[in-house]
């Protein structure tokens, strides 16, 4: 157990905090070289398993079927333990810690370090500014309007290791009423609440990161399209057609999913109660693998993109048309069914006002 939890120190902050990745080293895998290897969403949507990657040498991918041959496991009776749990993960839409923890729980496959599931350091200041949101009107019902110099929430949790606690003990006290909880649960309830917001703020910087790179990508559509060189390609007219309405349907979906949570959460701090803070943190928490999953896919994509085509001006018409021919739409019908599967979204309903 020491070697293990070693080794999930060694995790990258990159890879931790991906939506494409996941480190086998924070899984019970019993083969020596898998537990260096990561399993990844490669631009085709395809999983596989990465053994090595490097600038120079590129990424040595492999196929989980193909993995029998590659370590000398039997080929008939019982599979390999770890051809059983790979085939289990290779069918999760996302690999971010979100996604992840729901997922791995439904599939009952444990992690060596529960830690490995939480976004990183860097990760975590990184979204700050959108975490604000989420922070302002928690810190405003313990302290109010006053001059106070909590200004984020690790400040708020840190009010529970501070010997002045007793300064907010009335504040959280009436929290706590509020609630419907004693005031030993609120440090859980805090936890919760920002664990729940973190997620959310995460997802939102997943899409931000993405919508520039997208944005570039559907114009190169349209220059494709009326280019004189390859407009008369049915085939290429028809799979551009395709993709822009993917894209753009899915990027609509998602963008519609956070100003639902938006109008959910914007008055939550009215009259709050336990119920109420549980709805909302089950409306969000329903859509994490829908999220996950979509956002995972397009974030390959359009990272793949990027990578070949950083500016406007790179590349031309033809190799962007052969890029998405052979790339990029390899996999689009992955996406939608991600998307199709998602439950019904809907928002507190006027019972929470009641409450």
């Amino acid at each position: 157990m020491v070697e293990e939890t070693v080794k999930n120190e060694d995790v990258s902050d990159h890879d931790r905090d991906a939506l494409h990745i996941l480190p086998l080293s924070i899984l019970p895998i019993e083969t020596p070289a898998l537990k260096r290897a990561r399993l990844i969403k490669n631009i085709r949507l395809e999983t596989v398993v990465e053994l090595f990657e490097d600038a120079s040498t590129g990424s040595g991918q492999i196929e989980v079927e193909n993995l029998p041959s590659q370590f000398g496991w039997p080929d008939e009776g019982e599979p390999h333990p770890d051809l059983v749990l790979l085939r289990k993960l290779l069918l999760m839409p996302s690999y971010d810690v979100y996604s992840l923890r729901i997922l791995l729980r439904e599939h009952g496959i444990p992690v060596n370090d529960v830690k490995a599931l939480k976004l990183s350091g860097t990760k975590n200041q990184e979204l700050t500014e959108y975490m604000a949101t989420f922070t302002r009107p928690l810190i405003l019902q313990i302290y109010g309007d006053e001059d106070i110099s909590i200004q984020n929430f690790e400040d708020v949790i840190g009010l529970f290791r501070d010997p002045d606690v007793r300064k907010a003990k009335r504040k959280l006290e009436i929290m706590a009423g509020k609630l419907g909880i004693g005031l030993g649960e609120v440090p859980k309830f805090l936890e919760d609440y920002g664990d729940i917001f973190l997620s959310l703020s995460y997802y939102r910087k997943c899409l931000d990161d993405i919508e520039p790179v997208t944005t570039q990508f559907l114009d190169s559509l349209d220059e494709i399209r009326s280019n004189w060189q390859l407009k008369n390609d049915p085939s290429l007219m028809k799979t551009c057609n395709q993709v822009q309405a993917t894209m753009n349907g899915l990027m609509a979906a998602i963008t519609g999913r956070f100003e639902n949570f938006d109008r959910s959460t914007g008055n939550m701090w009215d009259n709050i109660t336990g119920a109420k803070f549980r709805k909302v943190e089950k409306l969000i928490s329903d859509y994490h693998t829908t999220i996950g999953g979509v956002l995972c896919s397009l974030t390959v994509k359009m990272d793949g993109w990027h990578r070949l085509f950083p500016t406007a001006d790179s590349g031309g018409p033809v190799k962007r048309a052969e890029f998405i021919m052979s790339e990029i739409k390899q996999g689009m019908e992955r996406i939608q069914k991600i998307e199709d599967s998602a439950p019904m979204l809907s928002e507190l309903g006027d019972d929470d006002e009641e409450e």
